[in-house]
């Protein structure tokens, strides 16, 4: 509760991409499985989280994950529920990504590790998910850097991310008028951030020959 700023912005969005991505790739491989109760679960999930905004979501995370909690245990940290949130709605768009990466395999690959006398799971661990993750690492950073500027929602739960900084900022009397001035530093934050995932993301695309056979 301590943090704000630029920092809790990083935080939310570097855990809100770790926790979803496994998430993410769970409902994918759920919505493809051939038993009904997981494939209609992944799906309803899928589609639900992508059908409501992320105000919705962290409203629910703010106000409903108390409830499921035992009465005895402590209340968790509004940061908290907060990343829980941004996980539960980052997964479905990251599960979209991902079965967009299963969907690109060739069926060859598939056969050859039945030839290696591989199991299904073993099969998709080593040697599908590896191939559909690469290709679609544009995906995954496009996700990246637009969860990195959707942090600026968590304001309306009462965390101090870099935009709310910004606006506090000019609610203080000595800093009246200087509203041009502080956005433009905002705004020159999150390009420079943004400039710098997408420059990452292209030289890990380079490096793992993404879009080269």
């Amino acid at each position: 509760s301590l943090w704000g700023g630029l920092l809790l912005t990083l935080m939310l969005t570097i855990v809100g991409n770790i926790g979803s991505l496994p998430l993410g790739i769970l409902l994918a491989l759920g919505r493809r499985s051939k038993l009904p109760i997981i494939k209609y679960f992944s799906i309803g999930y899928i589609e639900l989280i992508r059908g409501v905004p992320l105000v919705t979501i962290l409203f629910m995370a703010d106000l409903l994950l108390p409830l499921f909690l035992p009465a005895d245990m402590a209340r968790p940290d509004r940061v908290l529920r907060a990343m829980v949130g941004l996980i539960l709605f980052e997964a479905a768009y990251q599960a979209e990504n991902v079965r967009g990466g299963l969907q690109s395999i060739n069926r060859g690959q598939y056969e050859a590790g039945q030839a290696l006398g591989l199991s299904g799971a073993l099969t998709m661990t080593l040697i599908i998910l590896p191939q559909a993750l690469r290709a679609v690492i544009p995906a995954l950073f496009n996700s990246f850097i637009s969860l990195f500027k959707d942090t600026s929602l968590v304001a309306i739960i009462g965390l101090f991310e870099l935009l709310r900084i910004g606006r506090a900022v000019l609610a203080q009397s000595e800093w009246l008028g200087t509203h041009r001035e502080v956005f433009l530093f905002l705004f020159m934050v999150y390009w420079v951030f943004n400039l710098a995932f997408t420059y990452g993301s292209r030289r890990i695309e380079e490096a793992q020959g993404v879009g080269k056979r």
